[in-house]
């Protein structure tokens, strides 16, 4: 089941709206083919797997999936009428499939077809590397990471016409390479206006390049910006005067699994007041800056224990920078 998690890791960042899938196909103990989901209306893991293979199983052959074969058509053929067809033996499944719709189907379907299954293998590990698709295709709403640089008392930007970042360029790599694995990356107009981002993948090879978001109140935006001139203009939306749960409701509509909060900080404190956020990543930079442009501004929690917590908390050194990631729970209370 590793070996079918470190295929599944091929696909993370080309797969969305469908989860990273792997599999590998074993016979005497020994790996014999290996295939991963590498894009939607793309041949399923298994089935990448079974074609590799490229003739007739045998009974003792075990197929390693690190997720429920798909039971229903979708863009391609479901998995378990193939899987019932090629004689397999036996499937065993890393995680359920997480949509409520479809949970346990393919399990009954392949037992009903004489094919051994076992299941909740490296579960917890399965489901970790689709926790934007789990969330999005049981809420329809965007698996949501608010990321920012900030300096070591909580500021986020430099002076007006300053041209020193707060954080290293090896950290400013790090967090660009992180774009390759979201759907979206949203900011604010004010954002727009004061460093008319690109918000593209550079660091590293991707099929497409996520989606460019802005939320503003006035619409008034400048239109030479490169957000809407460069050539991935066409995957630029604006929306006007709404809510950010709104936005990501619409977000959710249009098969866009997951979104990457840059900033401002008005739009990242609107986030954390209204309990969007699912996974925070910040990177502190070896420097005090003081001034008002607070990372996190807003009313703040009523109380410590109301405030968001970190679990499974991550640090990693990056020259001079510390990159802190975790994932979001919020204390007793709701917002207003």
């Amino acid at each position: 089941m590793r070996c079918a998690l470190d295929e599944a890791a091929k696909g993370v960042g080309h797969t969305s709206p469908n989860p990273a899938v792997g599999a590998v196909l074993v016979v005497d103990g020994k790996i014999v083919a290996r295939g991963h989901h590498r894009a939607a209306g793309g041949p399923h893991a298994e089935i990448e797997c079974l074609r590799k293979f490229n003739r007739r199983l045998p009974k003792k052959a075990t197929l390693y999936v690190t997720l429920e074969p798909c039971s229903s058509h979708g863009r391609t053929p479901p998995c378990t009428e193939a899987l019932g067809k090629s004689g397999i033996g036996t499937v065993v499944i890393g995680t359920v499939d997480p949509n409520p719709e479809h949970a346990g189907r393919a399990i009954e379907l392949l037992r009903a077809a004489r094919v051994t299954i076992r299941s909740g293998i490296l579960a917890e590990e399965c489901r970790a590397l689709n926790e934007a698709f789990n969330k999005w295709i049981t809420t329809k709403r965007p698996f949501v990471i608010a990321k920012c640089g900030m300096s070591l008392d909580g500021r986020l930007t430099r002076l007006p016409n300053e041209k020193h970042w707060i954080t290293r360029p090896a950290a400013r790599r790090h967090a660009n390479r992180g774009r390759a694995h979201v759907d979206a990356v949203l900011i604010g107009a004010k954002t727009l206006r004061a460093d008319n981002p690109r918000l593209t993948v550079r660091e590293v090879r991707v099929a497409r390049q996520p989606w460019r978001v802005v939320v503003s109140r006035s619409g008034k935006l400048p239109r030479t910006a490169h957000l809407f001139t460069d050539r991935f203009a066409a995957r630029t939306l604006v929306f006007t005067d709404q809510p950010l749960g709104t936005v990501l409701n619409d977000l959710g509509k249009r098969e866009i699994t997951s979104v990457l909060i840059e900033g401002g900080g008005d739009v990242l404190g609107q986030a954390l007041e209204a309990r969007l956020i699912d996974r925070v990543q910040i990177y502190l930079g070896a420097a005090l800056t003081g001034g008002p442009a607070i990372a996190f501004p807003g009313r703040g929690a009523p109380t410590s224990e109301a405030g968001m917590r970190l679990q499974k908390v991550r640090y990693e050194k990056i020259g001079n920078d510390i990159f802190v990631t975790g994932e979001a729970t919020y204390g007793e209370g709701s917002p207003e």
